[in-house]
């Protein structure tokens, strides 16, 4: 018997994963049944450029219960393509899940208990991974830093895949910025959430496509869009230099009026170091301020999230 009469919408971000695409809808598809007699299941495809389109069309036409949302073209981080797929999803409530199945589809039956408990977020908190051992050591230096550094806060070790009340999802749909880092988004809207342990597995076919830069971006994008700590540290490290130099101003001044400094031309190593070390400070405060700055740019053209293709088994509606 069913967990719940109420819908279940399941969001499934795609960039060129034809491989396993048909495997990840079986398995929905098995524990969705189980779940409720009435679900969804969302592709959104990001640009793929591989055989994927096709699996979706037999898909949709073998299944009204999947929609897929194609986007017109690649707009890089996964963050836009689960935004898309939320946009179109009608559940009462939302799993986000990935493609490559390393997220246990079958931890689905769990978060919808929570749901039914009164939670509005259900969140999937990863105690075991598996990757190279630099790949997991700059996890868990994103999160922490994430941690530390942002306002929110941000629970550890978790990602997208999560169970979300339609509440929680209409005020992240209302969420206008275009930079989007929807874990950040999830953990801003508060409401009363929990997260479930779990293993995350290998990739059930094919290679990831995101990239070491990828992360790199997306921690980058994370850390600017939820904490200000950045510019803090423009402040902090710039009032240490000042009080550093006007140390040093006075130690030089004091030498040379009480004498405990030899006459003539020297230092000229430490002030070619000063200068470079200052010229390095001032660098990275630019980049820092620019970044924000770029942010700004970006959020005031007030271009689309995404633009949307073609959607199958769903309406068409702007974003």
């Amino acid at each position: 018997m069913p967990l719940t009469d109420k819908k279940i919408s399941v969001v499934v971000p795609c960039y060129n994963e034809q491989e396993n695409l048909r495997r990840t809808y079986q398995r929905l598809r098995e524990v969705l049944a189980q779940v409720s007699t009435r679900y969804e299941i969302v592709f959104a495809d990001n640009g793929s450029t591989d055989g994927s389109e096709t699996v979706y069309r037999e898909l949709a036409k073998a299944d009204p219960n999947v929609v897929v949302v194609l986007l017109s073209r690649n707009f890089g981080s996964p963050d836009h393509t689960y935004s898309a797929g939320t946009e179109y999803a009608t559940g009462d409530a939302v799993v986000w899940i990935d493609a490559d199945l390393q997220d246990p589809p079958e931890m689905i039956p769990e978060f919808v208990r929570k749901w039914q408990e009164g939670y509005d977020i259900v969140y999937g908190i990863r105690k075991r991974r598996q990757g190279s051992v630099l790949r997991r050591a700059g996890y868990k230096l994103f999160y922490r830093l994430m941690k530390s550094t942002s306002y929110l806060d941000i629970p550890l070790d978790v990602s997208e895949f999560s169970l979300m009340d339609r509440k929680v999802v209409d005020v992240i749909n209302a969420m206008p910025e275009r930079n989007r880092f929807v874990r950040g988004l999830r953990a801003w809207v508060g409401f009363k959430h929990t997260g479930i342990p779990y293993h995350r597995g290998e990739r059930t076919a094919g290679t990831t496509k995101f990239t070491m830069l990828g992360y790199l971006r997306t921690a980058r994008k994370g850390l600017f869009s939820f904490s200000y700590a950045p510019l803090e540290w423009i402040t902090t490290l710039s009032g240490i230099l000042v009080a550093v130099t006007s140390l040093a101003i006075l130690f030089y001044l004091g030498g040379y009026i009480f004498g405990y400094l030899p006459a003539g031309q020297r230092g000229i190593r430490t002030i070619i170091l000063l200068v470079l070390f200052f010229g390095t400070v001032q660098l990275l405060s630019l980049s820092f301020i620019g970044e924000y700055l770029g942010r700004i740019f970006e959020e005031v053209k007030r271009r689309p999230k995404y633009v949307v293709r073609e959607v199958l088994n769903g309406p068409r509606h702007s974003v």
